[in-house]
C-alpha cells in the first residue's frame, strides 16, 4: 500500500489532481477494452452521455453510487478500476 499512500499524499498537496487524472485514463481504457462506447456505458448506467464523458475527461467526478455502477457495468473490481495492483499504481 505504500504507493497508494504516497499517491494520496501527493493528491492532497497537489492541486493538479493526480489521482483523478489516473482515474480518467483508467476509465477510458476499461471502456475501450470492453469495446463499449460512451453512449453504451451511459445507457447501461441510466445517465446522460455528457455525464460519462465529463468523468472520462476529468471535468467531474462520479459519486460513490456511480462508481459502484461502473464496477457492475464494466465488470471489474475496484482495484482494476482505480489501477491498483499489488501496491503498484498503474
Amino acid at each position: 500500500m505504500n504507493k497508494l499512500v504516497e499517491l494520496l499524499s501527493k493528491e492532497k498537496s497537489n492541486p493538479k489532481n493526480i489521482f483523478g487524472k489516473l482515474f480518467c485514463v483508467r476509465l477510458k481504457e476499461l471502456r475501450e477494452e470492453k469495446d463499449l462506447t460512451q453512449a453504451q456505458v451511459a445507457l447501461k448506467m441510466g445517465i446522460p452521455v455528457s455525464t460519462f464523458a465529463n468523468w472520462e475527461q476529468g471535468r467531474r467526478e462520479p459519486s460513490i453510487f456511480d462508481i459502484y455502477n461502473l464496477l457492475w457495468v464494466l465488470e471489474v473490481d475496484a482495484n482494476e478500476l482505480f489501477g491498483i495492483n499489488n501496491d503498484i499504481i498503474l
